[in-house]
């Protein structure tokens, strides 16, 4: 048996996750052993369709929310009992966390970023390294294997679905399990699209040239339809929130266009946007990274270029 394990936040399952069953669910029908599945808090419908025959909830009074030691002593109970070759996570923050964890409880090694799997006694894993920028082939060991699959590398895609065999179970846990996790949330400003989910994502960095500048992003971003995002640089200046960080060690997007205002593109940055099916730079240096893996670019100031494209918009869709 192969295990995955999901993360979910209201009943509504992270993408991510269904990408990481799409590979685990390919090395399954390689090896000829069913596809489960654990979850935390809450059963979660639709897993049928990526391959799963059963799905494990771990149901305790103190799984309200998040708590990454928790999290991994449930996964870890489900393999005591079900014994799994192989257990997959997403390559999320929270998915790494939670296998780090089942990693130093079981004495275990494990694989982060994976994108491709070939079986035999020893896995052969191709996995992402150096933010991205390398593809390392290499030999995973022992039993169970444990991995994360590489966010937005894989195409989530369905199978004909079959009945989810459900099955809770109440863990046992103890008060050193529960001592980290989340104890309140901040919501989003209402209507607001978030990173993760815009089809369109405007961001800026240095060039940007402060917090008041983000305000033509936004207006674009407004126009589009779309959500704001920044580089490192502007986010250590305080010009954005962390949260509106795309990159390495923020939020990687995949949207279907993705506008870097100002941005140099170090690799970091790279990591985060590359998923985008269009990227278009905007920058007054031609030879900057960004300007030269972008599909489209404009060379300018952005702050010239930005006013321009917004005015052009609005004529349009006034026209319309």
């Amino acid at each position: 048996m192969i295990l995955g394990f999901v993360e979910q936040d209201g009943g509504k399952v992270n993408p991510h996750s269904l990408e990481m069953l799409t590979l685990a669910r390919r090395l399954a029908g390689e090896t000829a052993v069913p596809l489960h599945a654990v979850v935390m808090g809450e059963a979660v419908d639709g897993l049928g369709a990526y391959g799963v025959s059963a799905l494990h909830i771990a149901q305790h009074p103190d799984l309200t929310d998040f708590a990454p030691a928790a999290w991994a002593e449930c996964v870890v109970q489900v393999m005591a009992v079900e014994r799994p070759t192989a257990v997959f996570a997403a390559g999320t923050e929270r998915g790494n966390e939670v296998m780090a964890y089942v990693a130093a409880k079981l004495g275990a090694a494990m694989a982060a970023n994976v994108t491709a799997v070939v079986p035999g006694d020893d896995y052969r894993i191709t996995r992402l390294r150096w933010g991205g920028s390398l593809l390392e082939e290499a030999w995973l060991k022992g039993t169970p294997k444990l991995m994360t699959v590489a966010p937005l590398v894989i195409q989530a895609t369905m199978v004909e679905s079959d009945e989810v065999e459900v099955r809770p179970f109440p863990p046992n846990l103890s008060a050193a399990d529960l001592r980290v996790m989340v104890n309140g949330r901040t919501q989003p400003e209402s209507g607001k699209v978030t990173l993760a989910d815009a089809r369109v994502v405007v961001s800026g960095g240095r060039g940007v040239g402060s917090a008041e500048g983000f305000a033509v992003l936004e207006e674009l971003a407004d126009l589009l339809g779309g959500a704001v995002g920044g580089s490192r640089v502007a986010t250590n200046l305080g010009w954005r929130p962390h949260a509106a960080q795309v990159g390495q060690t923020g939020t990687r997007v995949a949207p279907d266009l993705y506008i870097a205002c100002g941005i140099s593109g170090a690799i970091q940055h790279w990591v985060g946007c590359k998923g985008a099916k269009h990227i278009l730079a905007i920058n007054t240096d031609p030879d900057a990274p960004m300007v030269t893996k972008a599909d489209y670019a404009v060379i300018g100031d952005l702050h010239e270029v930005l006013p321009a494209l917004i005015a052009e918009l609005r004529q349009r869709i006034q026209s319309e």
